[in-house]
């Protein structure tokens, strides 16, 4: 039996697909509705042409999902290959069946493909819920455009009509907003405890991760994927680097808030940048540094979660060895504030949190009293 590959090129009502020989001979395609009948009889047509190595996808978290969800779950390998550029494209024409010989060629040649997400644990819950709140976000930040001969008594009505929507809308994001919270805390309870990211951007780092997050081979790999890979942008006597428009923006805009929040609350990151400004870089190149390293930080919280150190148990340590927030403040040569904060779950630093256990565990317990016989 010859081997085969194929390659699906899709489309939000149907998909065609392409097979291919191991040697690069066409052998069929075929177009197939967007259903799981058309997924079934998809699967039926690649499968009946000779012994299936794998098969390249467009789009697999977005029109192939579905399709990849349902080879995945009959055992059949499933790679993403990426759209070809457009001056490629040019070359060779546009249709439907190109398309799809291109992403067969491109799976047999095992280039240019990524691992897809296997979609089918918790952070596919995180996306759903974030998409959701990000729908009622939209809608409920949309203005009305009136005309300049409007009836006031209808400018009226659907203002009002607009403010009952506007809350209605409030509430429903905070439902997204608490769902999300359950689904993130569970799933990577550091990656919240972490100094300037919240519940909305780690859903985001998650989702973009993915369910399998073990398809990332290194941290420079999901930098990446989140646009924050340094690009040479040189020229003559300056060499220097720019920030990376590619990958996923959804990401990228996620670590641009964490960096701009570092910025504006964390003393060492002001440090880094008064230090790094004093050097003659601009704020541009500061933020790609920046998001660079935090894209590091958060791929390492990703592959290996670790446990996290909650208020309370601070707070519990810290009364078990007889101290008041004012006596550890000045142990530990910083504001009571900050101390008081970190326990409450107020601030969300987890280093500056290890560091504080540690030190407790470090103190001596009170000696108890001897009672005299």
């Amino acid at each position: 039996m010859i081997q085969v590959v194929a390659g699906v090129d899709t489309h939000s009502q149907t998909h065609h697909c392409a097979v291919v020989t191991v040697t690069g001979e066409h052998l069929a395609d075929a177009q197939f509705p967007a259903t799981r009948p058309g997924y079934e009889a998809l699967q039926a047509f690649i499968t009946c042409q000779g012994e299936l190595v794998r098969v390249g996808v467009e789009g697999t978290n977005s029109y192939g999902a579905g399709l990849t969800r349902h080879l995945h779950a009959h055992g059949i390998t499933v790679v993403e290959v990426i759209r070809p550029a457009r001056t490629v494209r040019r070359l060779k024409g546009k249709s439907d069946p190109i398309d799809a010989y291109t992403a067969a060629h491109a799976a047999l040649a095992d280039n240019d493909t990524v691992t897809p997400k296997t979609s089918d644990s918790t952070v596919e819950a995180i996306r759903v819920v974030h998409a959701g709140r990000r729908s009622a976000l939209k809608a409920r930040t949309a203005r009305a455009r009136s005309g300049a001969h409007e009836v006031e008594v209808f400018t009226r009505s659907t203002l009002k009509r607009l403010a009952g929507r506007y809350l209605d809308l409030g509430e429903e994001i905070s439902t997204y907003d608490q769902e999300l919270e359950s689904l993130v805390m569970e799933t990577n309870p550091a990656l919240v405890a972490t100094r300037g990211i919240s519940t909305v951007t780690a859903s985001q780092l998650l989702i973009t991760a993915g369910d399998n997050a073990d398809r990332l081979r290194s941290e420079a790999a999901f930098a990446a994927l989140c646009g924050t890979s340094p690009l040479p942008a040189s020229s003559g006597k300056t060499t220097r680097h720019r920030l990376n428009r590619g990958g996923d923006r959804q990401a990228n805009a996620a670590l641009h808030r964490i960096a701009l929040v570092r910025m504006a609350t964390d003393p060492g990151t002001k440090e880094y940048v008064a230090k790094r400004s004093s050097e003659g870089k601009t704020r541009k190149d500061i933020l790609r540094c920046l998001k660079r390293s935090i894209a590091r930080e958060v791929f390492h919280l990703i592959t290996n979660p670790q446990p996290v150190i909650s208020g309370p148990e601070l707070r519990h340590r810290r009364q078990e060895l007889g101290l008041t927030l004012t006596e550890a403040a000045l142990l530990l040569d910083c504001d009571p504030n900050r101390i008081s904060r970190l326990e409450r779950g107020i601030t969300k630093d987890q280093k500056q949190a290890e560091k504080y256990h540690q030190w407790l565990n470090a103190q001596q317990l009170p000696e108890t009293p001897k009672k005299v016989a």
